[in-house]
């Protein structure tokens, strides 16, 4: 797992509508990444529609907002037009950038055992470093706290 001060590895994944987002190209701003299991599941419905509706805020904050599952650009597609998001979505299918972030970990469910994806949160500084982490997160309330820890780390960094 990224530790608070770690360089982000560098990455390119296709987003929702198969165009290439690297890591080289937005580097220089705040960065909110979110690794969330699957599109169009309960837990990460919500937290994809909280994301969107606060990204006016994301956005006044001069932050860009990006979430990633092992889901393919065209599930992203569905999930986007489903649900009227306005967030971009990153395709790790190969699930690297999940490794690299170390969130790809053995998960229980039901006695059984399976490799998922630890629904995680890093906020990473304009120096290309890891400002702030959740792990394990509980989704109601979360976007609010991420919010609350960019306001103080920009004021800080000001």
């Amino acid at each position: 797992m990224l530790e608070i001060g770690d360089t982000i590895p560098n990455f390119c994944l296709p987003n929702q509508d198969e165009e290439e987002i690297c890591f080289r190209d937005i580097k220089g701003r705040w960065i909110v990444i979110y690794f969330y299991p699957k599109d169009n599941t309960p837990g990460c419905t919500t937290e994809a529609c909280d994301f969107t509706e606060a990204l006016p805020d994301f956005t006044a904050l001069e932050a860009i907002v990006l979430g990633v599952s092992p889901d393919s650009p065209k599930k992203h597609r569905n999930f986007i037009e489903k649900k009227g998001l306005k967030i971009t979505l990153l395709a790790d299918e190969d699930k690297a950038l999940c490794k690299s972030f170390g969130i790809w970990q053995l998960k229980k469910f039901m006695g059984r055992e399976y490799m998922g994806v630890v629904r995680s949160t890093f906020l990473i500084a304009p120096d290309g470093n890891l400002a702030y982490k959740w792990e394990k997160v509980r989704v109601k309330g979360h976007v609010n706290e991420v919010k609350a820890k960019l306001k103080e780390l920009k004021a800080q960094n000001d």
